[in-house]
């Protein structure tokens, strides 16, 4: 019987410990995707900046183009509705710049909450198995068939009878 109560407490022990390895691979596998999700966005980013200053150097030109076509000079007026255009697009830019930052800031944030939610499964893990463990030993610990040290198991009686030769024990 002690034998069956012992391994069923080493199951729990073992069982409770590989819940927590799990649940904290779990979660750094899950972290691990949301930084590469943020480093997606990232590159995503860069990418649609790039293809927004084309864009601009495009509209730019065809505003010269068509200010100097219809014989108007680049002084004066024409020239400040395209530093304007500049003003615009660069702010457009910068909002590009600034939405991608944010989604890479919560895609990391997400990455650290999963890491520390794996590492308070396995803390969590490990505190179950010390009470499975504690649960089990206790169910197999006996008292009545327990060794003491420095004190007798009998009773006051039973050692005063021994101690003085068993007289007047019946």
């Amino acid at each position: 019987m002690c034998t069956l109560a012992l391994l069923g407490t080493a199951i729990s022990v073992g069982g409770a410990l590989m819940q927590g390895v799990q649940q904290q691979q779990l979660a750094d596998y899950q972290a691990k995707a949301y930084e590469q999700q943020a480093q997606a966005e990232a590159q995503s980013a860069a990418f649609e900046q790039s293809q927004e200053r084309h864009k601009q150097g495009l509209l730019q030109a065809q505003a010269r183009a068509q200010a100097g076509a219809s014989g108007v000079g680049i002084a004066g007026s024409p020239t400040e509705v395209l530093a304007a255009n500049a003003r615009q697009g660069q702010m457009d830019l910068k909002a590009l710049q600034y939405s991608s930052q944010l989604r890479q800031n919560n895609l990391n944030s997400q990455a650290a909450i999963s890491r520390f939610q794996g590492k308070q499964a396995m803390t969590g893990s490990i505190v179950d198995a010390g009470s499975a463990l504690v649960g089990g030993l206790s169910k197999i610990y006996d008292p009545a068939k327990a060794v003491t040290l420095g004190g007798s198991a009998l009773s006051p009686r039973a050692s005063a009878a021994i101690a003085g030769g068993y007289s007047g024990l019946y």
